[in-house]
């Protein structure tokens, strides 16, 4: 993915749209407000480097 900006806000609008979902406007305030979250947590996690020889595990246990 690219470095540009995400507008989270036109995002939940264009996703709602696109997914034929009804957001009240009293909920999309705390709907954005959950994926700037999800947004600051996938950056968190996406900026982890990864060695080049990593495997993936095959099975994943408890």
């Amino acid at each position: 993915m690219n470095n540009q900006e995400l507008d989270v806000g036109e995002y939940v609008d264009q996703m709602a749209l696109l997914l034929d979902l009804r957001l009240r406007g009293e909920y999309r305030d705390g709907v954005i407000a959950n994926f700037e979250r999800i947004k600051a947590i996938a950056q968190l996690v996406n900026s982890f480097p990864l060695p080049q020889d990593i495997e993936a595990a095959p099975i994943f246990e408890p």
